[in-house]
């Protein structure tokens, strides 16, 4: 585990670092203006954090929690939405593929509970 985050802190030094702290800190202190939480953000960030919680457990401990993939086919048919506002293809591409393995995995395990 220790590799990992020294892993994460180094590269994430240098990204930022290339990039400019300062930038980095003006652009994540809007988390904190009201202004910001308008509801296709507030969708996109929940977006970002069930694939996290799908994501990070998997990688770290290998471990599948397939059924947080009924929350992802919500956020990330809301995010398609979410993408009209922003006009961002990226984003519909990116969702549309995320509610592919979502339903995938679903449907994997409700078969294998059921016995199908």
């Amino acid at each position: 585990m220790t590799k990992f985050l020294i892993t994460y802190v180094v590269f994430l030094t240098a990204l930022y670092w290339a990039i400019g702290f300062k930038k980095i800190k003006e652009i994540m202190t809007m988390f904190f203006d009201k202004k910001y939480w308008v509801n296709y953000n507030v969708i996109e960030f929940c977006s970002w954090m069930a694939k996290a919680i799908i994501i990070v457990p998997g990688l770290l401990f290998g471990i599948e929690l397939w059924y947080f993939h009924f929350l992802t086919l919500l956020t990330s048919s809301l995010l398609i939405w979410a993408s009209m506002k922003k006009k961002l293809p990226t984003l519909i591409t990116f969702n549309t593929i995320w509610i592919m393995i979502s339903l995938t995995i679903i449907v994997r395990n409700i078969w294998r509970i059921f016995g199908l």
